[in-house]
């Protein structure tokens, strides 16, 4: 027999309000369920706009502690036990005086905290200053087991690293969910830039493809002003669902804020493993030691 699971993605526009985004996501999450979705998954810090666009300590005021205790958790726990769903959520994530994380949270369909990831590789780019904001994560590459699916979270930039996909596989992550804010800085658009949301992508695809396994990103969409007078982002949107072959299901808009559902079929996993053998079976993990270069310099 198949194991269907409904997957979510909420792709949402923000807003200078707090409450409202959460409100919004909130609504996106009730519309997933009632859409049959078993598993929601949250763009990156859908509580605010992409407050990274520019260096201000101010925003270190919407950070919050990240537990079973908290707030925001507590109330995505009761939306998650009242919809019986599991929910992949984003957290500006407050640890301890100037200690903060980029954080995703997993809650289960009865709304119990399972855990949470911090973001392990951190940017630092034009407009995307969140290395100011962030400190890179110290809990490793992480795998819940939720009522309906083995579930693995990386977070955005993650996305650009094979080796963080290939861990999260290795723990056993049957779908692999990327919540993520990416787009174009003011700076890049042009005809060339067209590319990189195709290379987005497709390194996206090349994930599910390699570990045989499920992948949703989840991003956020429309342009955001960096208030400082340098431009802004102009987020593209196109959350995906890509299956253990690699191939793209589902995507939304470029434009728009969406709610995705799709079915996908866990059981795909164990076919195309048990067919070709991999991914595990012929790694040599005796020959990797290089993985844990920085860089190699053969030319001395």
């Amino acid at each position: 027999m198949s194991r269907i699971v409904n997957i979510g993605l909420v792709q949402m526009s923000c807003v200078d309000d707090v409450e409202a985004n959460f409100d919004a996501a909130i609504g996106g999450i009730r519309e997933a369920a009632e859409r049959g979705a078993q598993i929601v998954c949250l763009q990156e810090l859908f509580k605010s706009r992409y407050f990274p666009l520019v260096v201000d300590r101010k925003y270190f005021s919407l950070a919050e502690a990240v537990n079973a205790d908290s707030p925001s958790i507590r109330q995505l726990g009761e939306v998650a036990a009242e919809m019986e769903i599991v929910i992949i959520s984003s957290h500006f994530e407050k640890r301890a005086t100037g200690l903060f994380h980029n954080t995703a949270v997993a809650i289960d369909a009865d709304g119990s905290y399972l855990g949470k990831y911090r973001k392990m590789h951190i940017p630092d780019d034009p407009l995307y200053y969140e290395k100011f904001y962030f400190t890179p994560g110290d809990l490793g590459y992480k795998c819940f087991s939720t009522r309906y699916a083995e579930v693995g979270v990386l977070v955005c930039w993650d996305q650009w690293f094979p080796e963080a996909a290939r861990l999260t596989a290795l723990r056993g992550a049957e779908i692999i969910f990327i919540p993520t804010a990416i787009g174009f800085t003011s700076e890049a658009l042009s005809p060339s830039g067209d590319d990189y949301p195709q290379s987005w992508q497709i390194v996206q695809q090349g994930h599910a493809a390699a570990n045989v396994c499920y992948l949703a990103a989840v991003n956020r969409v429309g342009h955001e002003e960096n208030q400082a007078g340098e431009g802004g982002i102009l987020f593209w949107g196109q959350s995906f669902i890509a299956d253990p072959n690699g191939i793209v299901v589902a995507k939304a808009s470029a434009e728009q804020p969406e709610v995705l559902v799709h079915p996908v079929d866990l059981d795909r996993i164990k076919e195309i493993r048990d067919a070709y053998c991999y991914p595990f079976r012929d790694r040599r993990v005796d020959s990797y030691a290089g993985l844990s270069e920085l860089y190699i310099d053969d030319s001395h």
